[in-house]
């Protein structure tokens, strides 16, 4: 059974999954950041919610990085460069374009802003320095027009730069149960 099916196939509620993942594997190292998976994921909710983001956003601000799970369990390959995919296929039927759209777009947001604000790439950690590589590097001009032409591309950007600041040791974030209403109430299959 691939990853994704696997997380899939736990019973019970979908959100008592999600929250599963928060608390157990969320724990994990994060790339070589100096934070968990989890505590990045909650501090770019955070930093979402502080810029007075749509719930939406919000909430794919809190998912974005849910897929490292499903791709490394399925053993992706690359799964550093897949995660995005990954996480798109585990949220859609459970929430709307809305919000796995910019889940699905954030990796190449990454490299669409390193390829036309040269300045970004110096806000990027060491780590992510490193998957950007992975990931392709900065866009060519005919990804950068392909990406504009996304649908949520530019909600994929605010959510890349979100996650930018979502990456600070001993910074306080909300728990998941924080979030766990609104993710309530933006799913879309209940």
């Amino acid at each position: 059974m691939s990853g994704e099916a696997a997380l899939r196939a736990v019973e019970g509620d979908f959100l008592d999954l999600v929250q599963d993942i928060f608390e157990r594997e969320g724990a994990a190292e994060y790339l070589g950041e100096a934070v968990t998976v989890a505590d990045h994921m909650l501090q770019t909710a955070a930093v979402a919610e502080r810029a007075g983001a749509s719930e939406a956003m919000v909430a794919a601000a809190l998912l974005h990085d849910i897929g490292h799970f499903a791709a490394a369990r399925s053993n992706a390959g690359d799964w550093h460069r897949k995660h995005d995919e990954a996480a798109a296929r585990f949220l859609e039927g459970r929430f709307g374009p809305e919000v796995v759209g910019p889940v699905r777009l954030h990796v190449a947001a990454k490299r669409y802003l390193c390829a036309v604000e040269p300045s970004y790439f110096d806000r990027l950690s060491p780590a992510s320095v490193h998957t950007l590589e992975k990931q392709g590097g900065p866009m060519s001009p005919d990804e950068v027009a392909a990406f504009e032409a996304e649908p949520f591309h530019a909600e994929a950007v605010r959510l890349r730069r979100w996650e930018e600041d979502g990456k600070s040791v001993g910074r306080e974030a909300p728990a998941f149960g924080h979030y766990r209403p609104l993710l309530e109430r933006v799913r879309i299959d209940r």
